[in-house]
């Protein structure tokens, strides 16, 4: 993958609608799904016109909006959602933003934010306060808000007492346990091969920690929950190996939140009947989900583990990535706001 991506000189974009918003990009962060859609495998399920820039993970700063544009003005900090709605359509209007019927994702089948300028509109960006910088909350356009997205629906399910666990505390997963540990009284059992992620995720709220190279996972559920499994299981995994742990480790009507993509599931229909588990998939989550993550970092209940590089590592960190090699999140800096960091403070 060290040739998966380019990177060229291309038009700066500018407004052409009238509720358009121009971000100058601070940061954007690195999504296995950007390793994804390198490898084609989302092809088969949108459309996507090559040349593209990838990025779907974006934070900056507002230089430039349309003339009917209220929401922010010119050097405003905003995140931005990646997907670009119509707000018109019957799924806009009943506010499920990811099944827009005229959507645009950044990344994905429009320009995305690994650039110094990223186009956008004004329902897909959202104002930041003033103590959160643009290059510390970008992942959680995507990474954050899916994670949210998936633990909102989680905690619905557990009461006090109840168990979840949480497979792969990754750039993803990290950020769900501490979704679900700050709006839960569940216990959390977090899985996942290396010891630095398990050590990651006992700092971001888990309870218990196993190490399937270590420890049977299956037995270990089973004994921190007394044989009653857990009510609900967060794989941000999503490989084989994973989504067969469900009839194992889910507890009876409970369920298991594929997050994760790249494997399949294969379990007999008797198994889901028996009992009476569920598995759940998920996307991206609403704007409005968005806007309730951002007021969980300004609270300090949720804080990324990133790290930083330069728009030329990209595909350095592609493969860092696809070998496991990074704790948390990788967040890209454009070049020209890589040039500002070096000039205020001599480092990348």
């Amino acid at each position: 993958m060290t040739e998966g991506l380019r990177i060229e000189e291309v038009e700066r974009p500018h407004i052409e609608r009238s509720d358009g918003v121009i971000v100058e990009v601070e940061g954007a962060g690195w999504c296995q799904t950007d390793n994804h859609i390198i490898e084609g495998m989302w092809e088969q399920y949108v459309p996507q016109p090559l040349p593209m820039t990838l990025g779907h993970e974006n934070a900056g700063t507002v230089v430039e909006t349309g003339d009917e544009v209220n929401l922010v003005s010119e050097g405003d900090a905003v995140i931005c959602h990646p997907v670009q709605t119509c707000g018109t359509c019957r799924p806009c209007r009943q506010g499920e933003t990811m099944y827009c019927e005229n959507q645009s994702f950044n990344g994905l089948t429009t320009d995305g934010g690994f650039a110094d300028y990223l186009k956008t509109t004004e329902r897909a960006v959202i104002p930041l306060p003033g103590d959160v910088e643009p290059i510390d909350i970008a992942p959680h356009a995507d990474a954050g808000i899916t994670a949210y997205h998936a633990a909102k629906k989680a905690v619905q399910g557990l009461s006090p007492g109840d168990h979840a666990v949480i497979i792969g505390i990754g750039g993803l997963g990290h950020i769900g346990v501490q979704c679900v540990d700050a709006m839960s009284a569940a216990q959390i059992t977090a899985v996942d091969l290396k010891d630095s992620a398990l050590d990651l995720a006992e700092t971001s709220g888990a309870d218990h920690v196993v190490n399937p190279t270590k420890g049977n996972v299956r037995e270990f559920i089973d004994d921190v929950t007394d044989g009653e499994g857990a009510r609900e299981v967060m794989d941000f995994v999503g490989a084989d190996v994973t989504t067969e742990y469900a009839p194992d480790i889910t507890a009876a009507g409970g369920n298991h939140h594929i997050i994760g993509y790249g494997g399949h599931i294969h379990e007999p229909a008797q198994a889901l009947v028996n009992g009476e588990f569920s598995y759940v998939g998920n996307i991206v989550g609403q704007y409005t989900e968005l806007q309730e993550l951002v007021a969980l970092v300004e609270q300090g209940d949720v804080e990324l583990h990133t790290s930083r590089y330069g728009l030329e590592e990209v595909n350095e960190v592609a493969e860092k990535l696809e070998h496991r090699e990074i704790d948390g999140r990788a967040v890209i800096i454009p070049w020209g706001y890589v040039t500002i960091l070096e000039i205020v403070t001599g480092t990348k």
